[in-house]
C-alpha cells in the first residue's frame, strides 16, 4: 500500500510539473538560432536596423513600400538575402557567405515582406518600366548614356537635388562620394523608379510636371551618377624580397 501511494505520488510530481510556481513558459524556452521559424523575429534580428522596425524609415531601402515591391522579382529579393549586394552595405545572410540564415529562414523572410507589404491594388495599373539594365535592353532600349543624362538630370533631378547633383533646398547630394560608395547601379535605377516615399522622393511618374521620365532617361541618369562614383584606391603592390 505504501509502494502504492509513493508510486502515485511520484506520477503526480512528474506528470503535474507543468503546473508547478515558476516554471518557465514554454514560449520564453531558448530557441537555437537555426530553430527560428517566425517572420516578425527574423525580420527584427536581422532586417529591421538598417530597413525599419515596419518596413520604412530605416536607414536602407524601405521594404514596406508597395510599388517598390510591384517591381522587384521575388527572387531578387531572396538571392541579395541570401548573397548580400557586394561593394554596399547589404551583407549577404546565407551560411556559405558567412550568415546564419537558414534556406527555410531565408525562404520565410522572402515570403514575409511580399505577404506582409505588397498591395498590387495599391500600384499603377498597366506595365512597368524594367526593373534593371538587363530588362530594358532586352525591350529595345540603348545602353544608358551619360551625356544623355546630363539632360534627364537637369529636366527630372535638379530642382531637388541642386545644380550638378550636390544637393538642394528639397534634397541632399546624389554624387557626394560617401552615398555612391554605399550603393548599386541597381539601387540608384529602382530609387528613380520606385521613389523614396519615407524620404519625400517621387516615383518615376512624378519626378517632372510635365512628363514620367521614360525608361532610357532611367538608365542615362544611372550611367551619369556611375560617373562620379569613386574608384577604388590600387592596392599597394606586395613587398618582396631583394
Amino acid at each position: 500500500m505504501k509502494r502504492l501511494l509513493l508510486l502515485s505520488s511520484l506520477a503526480a510530481l512528474l506528470f503535474g510539473c507543468e503546473d508547478l510556481p515558476g516554471r518557465p513558459d514554454p514560449a520564453d524556452r531558448y530557441q537555437r538560432p537555426a530553430e527560428i521559424a517566425d517572420f516578425d523575429t527574423l525580420y527584427a534580428a536581422q532586417c529591421s536596423g538598417c530597413h525599419g522596425e515596419d518596413g520604412t524609415h530605416g536607414a536602407a531601402r524601405p521594404l514596406g513600400d508597395p510599388l517598390y515591391l510591384a517591381f522587384v522579382p521575388q527572387a531578387r529579393v531572396r538571392e541579395v538575402i541570401a548573397g548580400g549586394v557586394p561593394g554596399t552595405a547589404m551583407p549577404g545572410f546565407a551560411a556559405e557567405v558567412g550568415g546564419w540564415l537558414t534556406e527555410a529562414q531565408i525562404d520565410l523572410l522572402t515570403s514575409g515582406i511580399f505577404e506582409r507589404w505588397a498591395a498590387p491594388d495599391r500600384v499603377p495599373t498597366g506595365p512597368l518600366p524594367p526593373y534593371d539594365e538587363a530588362a530594358s535592353l532586352a525591350a529595345g532600349h540603348e545602353p544608358g548614356n551619360p551625356l544623355r543624362g546630363v539632360r534627364a538630370y537637369e529636366t527630372f533631378c535638379a530642382d531637388c537635388h541642386g545644380p550638378g547633383g550636390k544637393g538642394g533646398e528639397k534634397a541632399g547630394s546624389v554624387v557626394d562620394p560617401s552615398f555612391l560608395s554605399l550603393v548599386s547601379p541597381q539601387m540608384l535605377r529602382i530609387s528613380i523608379l520606385a521613389g523614396r516615399p519615407d524620404l519625400g522622393m517621387p516615383d518615376w511618374r512624378t519626378l517632372s510636371e510635365t512628363r514620367p521620365i521614360s525608361a532610357q532617361e532611367v538608365s542615362d541618369l544611372v550611367a551619369l551618377l556611375e560617373t562620379r562614383r569613386p574608384q577604388a584606391a590600387p592596392m599597394p603592390a606586395a613587398a618582396t624580397r631583394p
